[in-house]
C-alpha cells in the first residue's frame, strides 16, 4: 500500500486521537495542509493570524485534554515565529508536536558554506534544539514513521515537553510503501528507580521529628492531574500547604491552603514556609521566584524533601539540608497517603490560620477587587487564561476558583501574548467550555490579531483587558530603581494603548466598558452569553503588585514592609 508522506502524517495524528491543529498557511506546508483538509471530518484545522498564536494555542489545548498539542508552519519566518510557544512549552512541560515545512531537499544548502540557498530556508531545528525535548530534519521520506513514534514518545513521556520535526516540501509529498519504511521508534521509557520504600522511610522520620511541616505543591501536581491526590495527602497527615503561583489553582478552596510563595507570593505563604520546620516540595522547581535570589534564606531552619520527575532540576540545591528523590509526583503523594503518621499537628494548623488571618487582605488594591468581582460572576467549570505581568499575579491573589475551573498561565517563559490564543486553544481542547481571557493593554496587543479568530469562527471567549494605559509591572521598577523615569512604559515615557471600545467595535465584537467595580454586574449578561465579547476595565491610578521581594530580603519580608511590630509577632508566633 501507497500513501504521500503528509498523508501518513495525519493518519497518525488522527490515530492518537488528536483532533484539533493550529496554523498558518505557507508554500511549504501546503501539502501537509491539504492532507488535513482530506480527513476533515476527523481533525480541523484551525487557521490563526500568527504562527506565534497558533503555538500558545496548541499548549492550551494540550493541557486541558491531555493529549499533545499540534501547530505547524512554513519554513524561514513562519518557523522562527513559533519559537516563543516552543520555549513555553518548553519550561512549562507542555507536549506539543511542532511540524515546520522547509525548502526541497534538493534546494537545501546543506553542508556548504552559505547562509540560504533557497528562498525562505532556515535551519530550524539548530535554532529550537536548546528548546525541545527532541527535534529532526526529516530528510529521507522512508524516515516517517520512525520520526513521528520518536516525536509522540518524547513529547509525552516522563517531564512533557516540545518536540519539532522539520518537513522538507518534497518529503512532504513524496509517495512511500508502508511496507519499506524504516523501523518504528522502539525504546524502554526512561525508568525512575528511587525506591518508594526508600522515600517512606525518609519522609517518616522526618516527619515524626518535625513540630511545623508543610507542602510546597508546584506545576508537576497540575500537569499529572493529581490534586484529588494532593488533597488526600493533606488530609491524611493534616499537613498545611502553598503552591508555586501557576500551580495556586491545584487546589486553592481548601481550609489548609496559605497561598502562592515567593518574590510576589502571598505573605501569609511565605511566612508559613519560613516558620517551617519541613517542607514537602512535590513538583516544583524552587526557583528563584519561589524561593529568592538567596537561595540559603528559604526556610532556613526546615529540612527540604524535594520531588521532582526532572532528575536535573534535584541538582539546583537550596540548603544543605535537602533531601532529593526523582519520581513522579502521584507515586509520591500514594506513598505519603498510605503512611501512618501518628503525630498531631493541630496546633501548627492554628498558627498558619492565625497567619492568615492576620495577613489577609493586607495587600489588597484596586485591580484585587476587579478580579474578586469578576471570579464571582464567572461560572463553574469555567478555564481562565492569563498573560504575564499585573493581571497574572492579581489573578493569583484574587481569583476565588470555583468547582471545575482552571487557570492557564505563562509560567516560565513569561510571555506577553499568551492569554488570547491560549484561550483560542482551551476552548477546543475543553470540548467548548466556557473561556475567559484576562490580559492587560500591553499583552492583549501582541496578539490582538486574533480577535479576527475570535469572530470569524464565532467562539464564546471572552475578554478582559486590564487598561492601565502602562506596562505596569516595568513601571513600578522605574519607580523603584531608576527615579520613576518612565521611560517607554506609560504615555509620558513613549508608551500608548488605543480605544479598546474601538477596536472592539471594528472586529464586530461585543463590548463594554468598565469604570468602577460596581459597574462589573452589568457586564454579566456579555460574560454569560454564546457569543465573543471585549470588557476593557479602565483604570487611572498607578497599579501596583503587592507585595514584592526586594533583592536579597528573606522571602517573608517583603516590600512595602510589614508594620515591624506585627512582622516579629508573626516570626515570633508559635
Amino acid at each position: 500500500m501507497r500513501i504521500k508522506v503528509s498523508d501518513y502524517i495525519v493518519q497518525f495524528l488522527v490515530e492518537k486521537g488528536i483532533s484539533h491543529v493550529f496554523g498558518y498557511p505557507g508554500g511549504s506546508v501546503t501539502n501537509l495542509m491539504d492532507s488535513i483538509h482530506k480527513r476533515e471530518k476527523d481533525i480541523s484545522a484551525h487557521v490563526v493570524y500568527h504562527e506565534q498564536a497558533a503555538a500558545f494555542a496548541a499548549c492550551a489545548y494540550a493541557q486541558t485534554t491531555g493529549r499533545p498539542g499540534v501547530a505547524y508552519a512554513t519554513g524561514g519566518p513562519g518557523a522562527t515565529n513559533l519559537i516563543t510557544g516552543i520555549g513555553h512549552a518548553f519550561y512549562d512541560s507542555v507536549p506539543v508536536i511542532f511540524l515546520t515545512g522547509n525548502v526541497n531537499v534538493y534546494e537545501a544548502k546543506d553542508d556548504r558554506r552559505l547562509r540560504q540557498r533557497a528562498f525562505q530556508e532556515s535551519d530550524i531545528v539548530s535554532v529550537v534544539r536548546p528548546l525541545t525535548k527532541f527535534c529532526a530534519y526529516v530528510k529521507r521520506p522512508e524516515e516517517i514513521r520512525y520520526y513521528l513514534e520518536k516525536a509522540y514518545a518524547m513529547a509525552t513521556e516522563g517531564r512533557p515537553g516540545p518536540v519539532l520535526l522539520d518537513l522538507p516540501m518534497d518529503v512532504q509529498r513524496a509517495q512511500i510503501d508502508i511496507g519499506e519504511m524504516a523501523a518504528g521508534y522502539t525504546h524502554m521509557p526512561e525508568q525512575l528507580f528511587v525506591e518508594k520504600d526508600q522515600f517512606a522511610e525518609k519522609l517518616k522520620g522526618l516527619l515524626l521529628a518535625a513540630d511545623a511541616p508543610c507542602f510546597v505543591f508546584g506545576n508537576g501536581v497540575k500537569i499529572s492531574h493529581a490534586a484529588d491526590l494532593a488533597q488526600k495527602a493533606v488530609e491524611s497527615l493534616n499537613i498545611p500547604y502553598v503552591t508555586s503561583m501557576i500551580a495556586f489553582d491545584v487546589l486553592a478552596d481548601h481550609p489548609y491552603y496559605c497561598g502562592f510563595l515567593g518574590a510576589y507570593g502571598m505573605r501569609a505563604a511565605n511566612f508559613v514556609a519560613a516558620k517551617s520546620d519541613l517542607i514537602i516540595a512535590i513538583g516544583s522547581r524552587l526557583d528563584i521566584r519561589q524561593v529568592g535570589a538567596v537561595r540559603e534564606n528559604f526556610a532556613k531552619n526546615a529540612a527540604i524533601v524535594r520531588v521532582d520527575i526532572d532528575s536535573g532540576e534535584l541538582t539546583y540545591q537550596v540548603h544543605e539540608r535537602e533531601y532529593a528523590f526523582c519520581m513522579t509526583a502521584e507515586a509520591a503523594l500514594q506513598t505519603l497517603i498510605s503512611m501512618d503518621i501518628n503525630k498531631d499537628y493541630a496546633h501548627w494548623l492554628s498558627v498558619c490560620k492565625q497567619i492568615r488571618e492576620a495577613l489577609s487582605g493586607y495587600d489588597d488594591r484596586l485591580p484585587n477587587e476587579y478580579i474578586k468581582k469578576i471570579s464571582g460572576l464567572v461560572p463553574e467549570n469555567t478555564v481562565i487564561t492569563t498573560d504575564v505581568g499585573q493581571n497574572q499575579v492579581w489573578v493569583a491573589q484574587s481569583f476565588a476558583l470555583k468547582s471545575g475551573q482552571e487557570v492557564l498561565f505563562s509560567g516560565g517563559m513569561g510571555a506577553m501574548g499568551h492569554a488570547l490564543p491560549a484561550a483560542i486553544g482551551a476552548w477546543y481542547g475543553s470540548g467548548g467550555k466556557r473561556v475567559i481571557c484576562i490580559c492587560g493593554d500591553g499583552g492583549l496587543q501582541m496578539n490582538i490579531q486574533e480577535l479576527q479568530f475570535l469572530v470569524r469562527e464565532k467562539i464564546p471567549v471572552k475578554i478582559i483587558v486590564i487598561n492601565n494605559n502602562a506596562l505596569g509591572m516595568i513601571r513600578h521598577f522605574q519607580e523603584m530603581y531608576f527615579d520613576s523615569c518612565y521611560y517607554q512604559t506609560n504615555p509620558s515615557g513613549g508608551f500608548t494603548s488605543p480605544d479598546f471600545d474601538k477596536i472592539a467595535e471594528a472586529y464586530g465584537l461585543s463590548h463594554a466598558v468598565i469604570n468602577s467595580p460596581e459597574e462589573m454586574e452589568r457586564c454579566n449578561p456579555l460574560l454569560t452569553d454564546n457569543e465573543p465579547a471585549l470588557i476593557e476595565i479602565r483604570i487611572f491610578e498607578d497599579t501596583y503588585i503587592l507585595p514584592k521581594l526586594e533583592f536579597g530580603k528573606p522571602n517573608q519580608d517583603q516590600w512595602p514592609e510589614l508594620d515591624r511590630q506585627l512582622y516579629q509577632q508573626l516570626l515570633e508566633l508559635k
